[in-house]
């Protein structure tokens, strides 16, 4: 299962009860939390999350709206005796950001390590796998695909043919190895997993549609609201509604829900309509939405 919050939901700028957008993703006890805009310290304490459990800390790109609120988020996780490391990812230039930003919290008790993604990559976080790919913005900028996989289901008629003692079934099970047998050896084929994919500040990608096929949840930019918005968000390469739920759509993903949104649009849910008849199952997303992303056959249906 993962947990997810939606911090915020605006882009450039928060205005009064809409926050910038940040996702909180909970898994296993571990929390990934995607970007860090000024208000994301308030966005986490009005949901009535944890700062202690941050293990990794994915950043979209360097504009202030989505990394200002780190100084503030470093010296919290600092005050809360922190003192395992915190993993950092982003574009290439992301030790100097953070060098630039750690002027005013120049003394923690924890260390900070930077991992610089140049080009498409995949690494692990607790039992996440996570994959990074670029995004189109005018500056260095990724997008984000989590997953959580899934073995197959314990095979009792494998196990004896494979001549696995009972005593080693539940280790086996459990996903360990012994005296010589591996998981594999009692485990049927891999079950479907859980995809969450994280998008904004971008033109539309046919990456995005190609990464995000049949994932649960797509979070995506929701800059400007209709169709008549087209050649402004090329212009400052951004996406609208329309657009993220048309790739939401070609992805055959689960549910959308919009974020990022300009402050030009203080009412976003005016183009609800607009978009379910695009993408039925798209959600104009308010900060603090939250929702617990389940295994096939155990989540209900949207």
């Amino acid at each position: 299962m993962i947990d997810v919050c939606l911090l915020g939901t605006g882009g450039m700028m928060p205005l009064p009860g809409r926050f910038l957008t940040s996702l909180y993703v909970r898994q296993a006890g571990d929390v990934t939390l995607i970007d860090c805009g000024e208000g994301t310290q308030t966005a986490i304490r009005s949901a009535g999350l944890r700062f202690k459990p941050i293990k990794a800390l994915l950043l979209t790109h360097y504009h202030a709206d989505h990394v200002s609120g780190l100084p503030g988020l470093l010296l919290t996780l600092g005050n809360e005796e922190r003192t395992e490391p915190l993993h950092v990812y982003g574009p290439v230039g992301l030790k100097r950001v953070l060098n630039a930003l750690r002027v005013i919290v120049p003394e923690l008790p924890y260390e900070i390590v930077c991992h610089e993604l140049d080009g498409e990559c995949s690494f692990s976080s607790g039992e996440l796998l996570i994959t990074a790919y670029e995004a189109r913005h005018g500056i260095p900028c990724f997008s984000y695909l989590l997953e959580l996989s899934r073995t197959g289901k314990f095979d009792p008629a494998k196990a004896r043919q494979n001549g696995v003692p009972l005593r080693l079934w539940s280790k086996l099970q459990a996903g360990l190895s012994a005296e010589g047998f591996s998981p594999q050896d009692v485990l049927g084929k891999p079950r479907k997993g859980i995809k969450l994919l994280y998008s904004t500040d971008t033109l539309p990608l046919e990456r995005t549609v190609e990464l995000g096929r049949d994932a649960d949840l797509m979070v995506l930019e929701g800059m400007f609201g209709g169709s008549e918005k087209d050649e402004r968000a090329a212009l400052t390469q951004h996406s609208t509604m329309l657009q993220s739920a048309r790739l939401a759509a070609r992805a055959n993903a689960r549910r959308l829900w919009l974020t990022h949104y300009s402050p030009a649009t203080p009412h976003p849910e005016e183009f609800e309509e607009e978009v379910r008849s695009v993408f039925p199952n798209a959600v104009i997303s308010m900060d603090g939405q939250m929702d617990s992303l389940r295994f096939e056959d155990q989540a209900p249906s949207p």
